[in-house]
């Protein structure tokens, strides 16, 4: 293995006589069923075999003792191969040795250095009662209703109801909106459209240009141009819920408001410990990653990049988008990942490593667990997700995650976690 890689060349020589019994016998196997004009099936003398299925028997005498050769070789090294050996400048002679070049990738070779009792910090995070009131100011923006406002004229504050056209100044596709709600003076609102449309009443049109800063924060306006031809639709305010128990009972299924203060507090503690969790055993990856300087195997850290862009790419799709229609560069984004996909790939045989040394293993009950979870959640029977990564042959894996979370788990148990006050900014 070469110096910061795991890849492994080989050059391999298959004896002669061993070659020659190959050759002899995969002959008098094709002689058994070979049909060759002037000799009855099986008939045929090997000689005449031999040259008539030259090629053939080449082929199956390389499949017989090529892999034969590489897992010897493999065996004799102590590697532990992770890809499927590529075979090359293969030099066949039928009466003599037969070499060749295999490549493939092993899984690298390390010493366990320091990785009991770990040190490391994390930021403090208390659930204040400002969280909580946050948290419920947010819930009642979102079940404000917007009411109608008659006989006067926009104001500031106010929600202008409009139907707009936006023609480029460069040319181009126009902006068109029937039914759009602009809130005119608030920080979102760009200022050309409150200063244009202040004083405005019901049924009026109003016509302006707008030209938008390099650094707008919508890619598709930014340094551009528009002319607007806007029609008044309507006034409306936002109204915001009152803050009771009636609201309460709205939004949730508890009976008063400190019900759901009480509820929303234990959210926000719940959501806070998992984010704790994450944050000390991503310090803890990030220290014993830190403390072990190994080479990760290419095709892991590619297999490592694919799932991060497939976590991308579901996201999107949950969010109702479709990753086809993202204005998104994917190779550079996938370039991107490579540094985590190293990173990712060491921590996971790190705590194989260190599951190995601490006899950490995943029992059949925790794999049970794990599919009754999985059934939980997907609405199915045990049984049927159980037949479904069977078929898909995810069994293995999902034992292999089990493995090393629980190794993940008990470096946390043995690791000293202090707390920090978070950077004020």
């Amino acid at each position: 293995m070469t110096e910061a890689t795991c890849r492994r060349e080989l050059e391999l020589e298959i004896p002669a006589e061993e070659v020659q019994k190959a050759v002899e016998r995969v002959a008098r196997d094709f002689a058994k069923v070979a049909r060759v004009p002037g000799f009855r099936p099986g008939k045929a003398p090997l000689p005449l075999i031999r040259r008539r299925f030259a090629d053939g028997i080449k082929d199956e005498v390389l499949q017989a003792l090529v892999p034969e050769q590489i897992d010897k070789a493999v065996k004799d090294q102590n590697l532990l191969p992770i890809t499927q050996p590529q075979v090359d400048r293969v030099d066949y002679a039928e009466n003599g040795p037969v070499k060749f070049h295999a490549v493939f990738e092993v899984l690298p070779e390390f010493e366990l250095e320091t990785y009991k009792d770990l040190d490391v910090e994390i930021e403090s995070a208390e659930v204040t009662d400002a969280d909580i009131e946050k948290t419920l100011s947010d819930s009642r923006e979102r079940a404000a209703t917007f009411v109608p406002i008659e006989g006067r004229a926009l104001a500031k504050g106010d929600y202008a109801q409009l139907k707009l056209t936006g023609t480029p100044a460069a040319g181009g596709d126009p902006i068109q909106a029937d039914n759009v709600l602009c809130h005119l003076g608030a920080e979102e609102t760009f200022e050309a459209f409150t200063d244009n449309l202040l004083g405005a009443q019901p049924g009026e049109h109003r016509n302006f240009d707008v030209s938008y800063p390099e650094d707008y924060p919508d890619k598709k306006l930014a340094g551009k141009g528009y002319a607007y031809a806007v029609e008044v639709t309507g006034i409306k305010e936002k109204k915001v819920p009152e803050l009771n128990d009636e609201f309460a009972k709205d939004v949730s299924d508890s009976a008063t408001l400190e019900e759901l203060r009480g509820k929303i507090r234990q959210g926000l503690e719940s959501d806070r410990d998992q984010r704790r969790s994450a944050a000390v055993r991503d310090a803890l990856l990030a220290k014993i990653v830190a403390a072990h300087d190994f080479p990760a195997p290419e095709a892991l850290v590619e297999n490592q990049m694919n799932v991060r862009m497939e976590r991308a790419i579901r996201s999107l799709a949950a969010q109702g988008l479709d990753p086809r229609a993202v204005n998104v560069d994917w190779v550079a984004l996938r370039n991107r990942q490579r540094d985590r996909a190293v990173e990712d790939v060491k921590a996971e045989l790190l705590l194989d490593r260190i599951a190995t040394a601490e006899n950490i293993d995943a029992s059949d009950e925790d794999v049970e667990r794990e599919i009754a979870a999985l059934a939980e959640r997907s609405n199915e029977s045990a049984a049927a997700v159980r037949a479904s990564l069977t078929k898909q042959g995810a069994l293995d894996r999902m034992k292999s995650k089990l493995r090393s979370d629980k190794a993940l788990a008990w470096l946390e148990q043995n690791a000293k976690i202090r707390t920090r006050e978070p950077e004020r900014t």
